[in-house]
């Protein structure tokens, strides 16, 4: 096959629904015709994720796909680095990406760090429920991105609907979750020493990716080690070229529809769906009225 689409997973949360895009994660992974991901890797090898990134993930995918729909706000979180999540026993870090959809007017979310803090006043703030007073929070529109690397704190709020694209990892260390209780009426778990080790103090001016919105042609929103993301903007044709990518592409379908024509196969394409190219890819030919985030990983 010329492109891969698989059947996303639903997860119903306590604030939420997630619908798992394209998944690796064991336990968690979509399937394609029947097949899951990892299986299809551990077929097709570098054909499919490219020869670099096989010798540095072997039969492990590296890219977790999501889209978001937040009912109610999410606790406030970090992910450790690759290097803090192996000191902690765990198999790799996160580092991430959001990319708002259609959201409520109201929508907000938190992002970083607005002013500098210790860690001993960190771990006040958490005990005198006041860490949120911290951190740099953003009304969101369609349209916006936002980086989100490994140590950075965050919490996508209540009404956000956007893509997340991740490294494929389950690791998130709650820090402050407004007092809820699960479905025992137990309070949910923090993680405050983990979260802790991860988090980093830095603070920045605006934690928005910069960029300019322009149709029919390709705006890079986030490059980093582990994936490099753009986001198309088409009513007319265009062909992009793949021939010299040595990774997998995967498209995420944002809004609109039109048809996908892969190395001369041909698929329909539309919001809401998302598309895995192998590696072999030559070139894909994008028509119709439809905007879409192409993301792959360059080892």
């Amino acid at each position: 096959m010329n492109y891969f689409k698989f059947t996303p997973l639903l997860k119903t949360l306590i604030w939420g629904t997630e619908s798992w895009q394209v998944s690796g994660v064991p336990g968690s992974e979509t399937t394609c015709n029947g097949e899951s991901l990892n299986d299809l890797v551990k077929r097709l090898q570098a054909d499919l994720v490219g020869e670099a990134n096989y010798r540095r993930f072997g039969n492990e995918f590296p890219l977790l796909i999501k889209f978001i729909d937040a009912h109610q706000d999410l606790s406030i979180q970090v992910h450790p680095t690759d290097e803090i999540a192996h000191r902690q026993g765990k198999p790799r870090g996160k580092t991430e990406m959001w990319y708002v959809m259609d959201s409520e007017p109201t929508a907000k979310l938190y992002n970083g760090l607005k002013m500098q803090i210790t860690p001993e006043e960190y771990k006040q703030m958490v005990a005198g429920d006041t860490i949120c007073d911290a951190l740099a929070q953003y009304s969101v529109k369609e349209g916006d991105c936002f980086f989100i690397p490994a140590g950075r704190i965050h919490a996508i709020g209540a009404g956000c609907y956007l893509a997340e694209i991740q490294q494929t990892s389950d690791v998130t260390y709650r820090i402050y979750d407004y007092g809820r209780r699960d479905k025992d009426g137990n309070l949910r778990q923090l993680h405050t020493r983990e979260a802790a080790e991860s988090i980093n103090y830095q603070v920045l001016p605006d934690y928005r990716q910069a960029y300019t919105p322009k149709k029919n042609e390709g705006q890079l929103l986030v490059e980093c080690p582990y994936f490099n993301t753009a986001v198309y903007d088409l009513n007319e044709p265009m062909t992009i070229d793949y021939s010299e990518l040595d990774s997998f592409v995967i498209l995420i379908g944002l809004k609109g529809e039109g048809s996908l024509t892969v190395d001369g196969e041909e698929v329909s394409f539309r919001g809401g769906e998302t598309i895995l190219l192998p590696a072999t890819t030559k070139e894909a030919r994008v028509e119709g009225t439809v905007k879409f985030l192409e993301t792959y990983v360059l080892s």
